[in-house]
């Protein structure tokens, strides 16, 4: 008997295998990023077909395979259904890549996942290019700290120290010179 593994994710990306299966990247709130199968998903007939979509957050149950995690069941959440918008899909798309990029194995990291939240939903909100760029520096710049790769700057602690709140996106525009670097230097030095 298999345990169910009940939690909540965001699907980063996905592949086809096999005639009827996928396998998903997906950064969950208590496994971290892991990397899921779903056999016979791609059929008409699947109830998951719909739901199991690149980009979405979901509640998802899964199972620990030989190599690979089993999504047993999922189901949408009704949030962030808005960033399918062009411009700011493009963004979601950029951060996606770069979790990918930077998270490897399961590690979960409740704080990370809480402030990718918190960035996605004022980032679905956003009207003007220039909020846009500003959220994703944001996002950015915390995931970094999060994973360990930004230090005490004076200027940067406001971004990634304060409750991720939309009047920050405001302030970036004061410091986004600063911010920018310091996402290029821990990038830079990620090595990866």
């Amino acid at each position: 008997m298999h345990h169910i593994y009940h939690t909540e994710g965001i699907i980063l990306g996905s592949g086809n295998f096999g005639e009827t299966g996928k396998y998903y990247s997906i950064f969950t709130r208590d496994l971290g990023m892991i990397f899921a199968s779903a056999q016979g998903v791609r059929k008409m007939s699947s109830k998951l077909r719909f739901v199991l979509q690149d980009f979405s957050y979901l509640k998802i149950d899964l199972i620990k395979g030989k190599d690979f995690w089993k999504i047993t069941s999922a189901s949408k959440t009704n949030k962030l259904e808005k960033l399918s918008e062009p411009e700011i899909f493009e963004v979601f798309v950029n951060i996606s890549k770069l979790l990918k990029r930077l998270l490897m194995g399961e590690d979960p990291n409740k704080a990370l996942f809480m402030d990718l939240l918190k960035g996605l939903f004022i980032l679905e909100k956003s009207k003007t290019i220039d909020e846009l760029r500003n959220i994703e520096a944001i996002i950015v710049l915390r995931i970094l700290n999060n994973l360990g790769y930004i230090g005490g700057d004076e200027i940067l602690k406001d971004f990634i120290r304060s409750p991720f709140e939309e009047d920050l996106v405001f302030k970036v525009s004061k410091s986004r010179a600063k911010i920018l670097h310091q996402i290029n230097k821990a990038l830079k030095e990620t090595h990866l």
